[in-house]
């Protein structure tokens, strides 16, 4: 098992007084949540809770052909070949010990086996937290300097989007937002981001097409610092993770930044593809490698089956799950909470 990343104790015992950042959803709202979340998991709830109930509609005995069929089951969905293993494994285990002696005794164990995966890296991002190497600040509420969000991913994961949808969140909790336009390799990617910023009335910092990355960014962090901007969210040319020369690119975007702010990039966050599949998970893995990613934002999950990944994504990484994105409307990219993912899946 690949472990990236370790979470800090420090972490934990600040969560919980910054959870209130956020306003809490009513049950209507949390409802109508839940029934989008089952609604965009569709394709990957068919895959397993689909596979799963018409394999137990023919069996009749809980024995290792079940179980080597359950496997084929979520190895299709996308889930990885160790987390897949680690929850088989583990409902076998059950069985051996008598805990399992029913079909729907094995249901509820797969859905604890599943949560035990994904409670681990179900932390919401919060502003007055730092990087996951640094220790956290009880100045950090009042930094002088904003709270920087450097995005990086591979071309068509949904940056911009994430990006936009982020800004209105964080306007709608009474912070001031400024975007850096730091993709200048496509005219459209500065566009879109002109474009959010009118919608939800944010400041984009932007140069021309074909300009230094670092040096848009750098610029957009010292009017941040000079407007007194609670949060700056920079945006990063769309890479290829297997092209050395671009990662490298992007390190001394880091580098640049610091220059300004030492404690900066205060959160990387890394925007996922769902439909990529296992290549997400290649993905996660060189880009954390290349500039330490301390977050994922896993997009388009409502289109595609392969939504299993992120079990793959928890199992061999253990990099926090940010967000995840359900659908193309401002309110469709959510904090990720393990047990609203794990039940919508299951459900039915």
């Amino acid at each position: 098992m690949i472990r990236l990343f370790r979470k800090r104790s420090d972490e934990n015992d600040s969560s919980a007084a910054l959870k209130a950042e956020t306003p809490k959803e009513t049950p209507e709202e949390k409802t109508g949540f839940f029934r989008r979340l089952g609604n965009a998991l569709r394709g990957t709830r068919q895959a397993i809770s689909g596979g799963i109930g018409s394999l137990l509609g023919t069996r009749s005995t809980i024995d290792e052909t079940l179980f080597e069929e359950i496997e084929d089951i979520l190895l299709g969905a996308d889930l990885g070949v160790n987390a897949t293993r680690r929850i088989v494994d583990n409902i076998r285990l059950r069985s051996n010990r008598r805990e399992i002696k029913d079909n729907q005794s094995l249901l509820a164990a797969l859905e604890s086996d599943m949560l035990a995966l994904l409670e681990p890296v179900e932390r919401p991002l919060r502003l007055d937290t730092i990087g996951p190497d640094e220790a956290r600040s009880d100045k950090a509420a009042t930094r002088s300097s904003p709270f920087v969000i450097l995005v990086v991913g591979v071309n068509g994961a949904g940056k911009t989007t994430t990006i936009g949808k982020l800004s209105a969140r964080f306007k709608g909790q009474g912070r001031s937002v400024m975007v850096a336009a730091g993709d200048t390799f496509r005219a459209a990617a500065i566009e879109q981001l002109r474009a959010w910023g009118e919608r939800v009335d944010v400041p984009v910092i932007a140069q021309h097409t074909g300009a230094d990355c670092a040096s848009v960014i750098y610029d957009a962090l010292e009017s941040a610092r000079a407007r007194g901007v609670d949060v700056l969210i920079a945006d990063t040319a769309g890479r290829l993770h297997t092209k050395s020369g671009l990662m490298d690119e992007l390190r001394k975007v880091c580098r640049v930044i610091k220059k300004l702010e030492a404690s900066a990039p205060h959160e990387v966050l890394l925007v996922l593809d769902a439909g990529t599949g296992q290549n997400a998970l290649a993905q996660a893995v060189q880009f954390h490698e290349a500039v330490g990613v301390s977050g994922i934002a896993l997009t388009k999950l409502d289109g595609t089956a392969k939504g299993g990944i992120i079990f793959a994504i928890a199992e061999e990484l253990g990099l926090p799950i940010r967000l995840i994105g359900i659908g193309e409307g401002q309110d469709d990219l959510r904090d990720f909470e393990a047990r609203e993912f794990v039940r919508a899946l299951l459900e039915g």
